[in-house]
């Protein structure tokens, strides 16, 4: 009998000869996996024509002019959220909190509005662009501070940022919860409805149209990322800081320097999506205003691998699919939970993808097998 121990039917391995090419290949096979195991569930569940299916969902998030318009707005607003935790995310501090940052900048600018706004005594009255320059500051302070706390807290106390950043969340939905209550109209309500409507005090002004500001935004903060992260001093401690906190130290940075700051820079950026959303977007704001967004901005950026550009791509895939999963509701008639599961079978081989870009599965060797069968 051997002493060895008994070797396993297969083991993962680290890969480390993937190619760029390679690994865009593995990419798009599992979409055309997914776009085939989803024509598979459409027909059996629903019996309607995938391909009309498929063409649905095209026409949804580029359909028409003002359609196309739209997806390009959505994916603004998901790129800046999406961007402003990549800094974080590349020195390994795990925002969580991107949801919350987006609410509370909201809300600033919500208070900006309303308080500036029409609410003000007869006679009395504030500049719009006045009201706009305060909506700025107070929404990129508002969604810095709370990207502060957890950052303070972790470079103090060493404390869990995903819990921290997670808590944040709940907190500034409960804020806006309450102020939507104090603010509603008509009273009973429980809606702020649309704010300065008669006189548009504090909307944010239109380029062209009302959706192109955003987008223009959006352009601006994604080439001032790629520069800040790859070209700049702050981004190559982010980049140090994330290898190793130690190594850091060694060469002389002030890690906990570096965690607020960056973090101070993550959460105004997010407070800048809750400005565009309430200020040029919405003109109100609600719980549900940044529609979850803060929370697929962290897988938009994981499978972007921190990369700003690619970051665009990846933005508008998650757009698209969304987009065009809820027409496919309206036009077949099908409850929004089916396009749910289309949408969450495509991500679901997009993100399996990236295991066997990492890693591969060996085997155990025929040889390694008949040696212990003839032990």
């Amino acid at each position: 009998m051997s002493n060895k121990a008994k070797e396993p039917l297969f083991h993962i391995v680290k890969r480390d000869d993937t190619t760029k090419k390679k690994a865009y290949m593995v990419r798009a096979i599992a979409i055309l996996a997914a776009l085939i195991v989803c024509a598979i569930v459409t027909t059996l569940l629903t019996g309607a024509n995938p391909i009309k299916v498929y063409g649905t969902i095209f026409s949804g998030a580029f359909g028409s002019a003002r359609r196309t318009w739209v997806t390009l707005q959505s994916l603004a607003i998901l790129l800046i959220i999406s961007l402003a935790l990549t800094p974080a995310f590349k020195m390994q501090f795990w925002n969580i909190g991107g949801e919350g940052q987006v609410l509370i900048g909201g809300l600033a600018a919500a208070a900006c509005m309303i308080l500036c706004g029409d609410r003000l005594p007869a006679g009395k009255s504030v500049p719009s662009w006045v009201v706009v320059v305060l909506m700025i500051g107070a929404s990129l302070i508002a969604g810095a501070v709370w990207g502060l706390i957890p950052a303070m807290l972790k470079a103090k106390w060493n404390t869990n940022e995903t819990l921290s950043t997670l808590m944040m969340n709940y907190i500034a939905t409960q804020l806006v919860a309450y102020y939507t209550i104090l603010w509603e109209v008509p009273k009973g309500s429980g809606k702020i409805g649309i704010i300065n409507q008669s006189t548009e005090i504090g909307w944010l002004p239109e380029i062209g149209n009302k959706y192109l500001l955003s987008i223009i935004v959006a352009v601006v903060v994604t080439a001032g990322m790629y520069l800040y992260l790859n070209y700049s001093k702050h981004g190559y401690e982010i980049a140090v800081v994330g290898e190793s906190e130690r190594t850091a130290r060694y060469v002389g940075m002030k890690v906990k320097k570096v965690i607020v700051r960056t973090m101070a820079l993550s959460g105004a950026l997010c407070g800048l999506a809750g400005l565009l959303l309430v200020g040029g977007i919405n003109h109100t704001v609600t719980t549900t205003i940044s529609g979850g967004q803060g929370f697929t901005a962290v897988m938009v950026s994981w499978l972007a691998k921190f990369n700003p550009i690619t970051m665009v791509f990846t933005s508008l895939l998650i757009v698209f699919l969304e987009r065009g999963a809820g027409e496919i509701s309206t036009i077949f008639g099908l409850n929004q939970s089916f396009s749910d599961i289309l949408t969450g079978i495509i991500l679901f081989f997009i993100i399996g993808c990236e295991f066997f870009i990492n890693y591969k599965v060996s085997f155990r060797s025929k040889n390694v097998k008949e040696e212990k069968e003839n032990v």
